[in-house]
């Protein structure tokens, strides 16, 4: 919308400087004066049209220059934040990344303890269940004797 505003204000004044040349001229032209008046005021009507177009030329040319200044300072200034935040994002992705590197890792140390863990409690478990059996034999035989024992005493 900004370039159709700088557009419109750009055929508007070159519209007002060539109706003032047109009205200007049609002017001296209509009016009754001797040719030398006539040249001579053509001359400095003339004049008076140049020195406007060069102000004019010289008024466009400095606001551009400042235009294109304001339009490098300002992508420049986008550059840098936008560079700025893409080394942040590439930052908090590189400690994502370590992060759960370092929870792998972790997750993988607590899973071989664990089946460590379980492997001593299985193997005790097992002596255990060995001792009990053992136990349980040693305690049947003592009776079976027992009986034997007494069976024979009985006879």
């Amino acid at each position: 919308m900004s370039d159709k505003n700088s557009m419109n204000t750009k055929d508007f004044l070159i519209g007002s400087l060539i109706g003032g040349i047109v009205g200007a001229s049609a002017a001296l032209f209509l009016a009754p004066k001797s040719g030398k008046e006539l040249r001579s005021e053509i001359n400095e009507q003339a004049q008076i049209a140049r020195d406007k177009t060069t102000q004019f030329t010289s008024t466009a040319y400095d606001k551009g220059n400042e235009w294109a200044t304001y339009a490098k300072e300002k992508s420049s200034n986008i550059a840098k934040v936008v560079s700025d935040q893409s080394a942040q994002v590439v930052g908090k992705v590189k400690e994502a990344t370590s992060n759960l590197k370092t929870e792998a890792e972790e997750a993988s140390n607590s899973a071989e303890e664990i089946v460590g863990d379980l492997a001593g409690e299985v193997q005790n478990s097992g002596e255990e269940i060995a001792e009990t059996v053992k136990q349980e034999i040693s305690d049947i035989q003592s009776k079976i004797e027992e009986e034997e024992t007494a069976a024979a005493q009985s006879k």
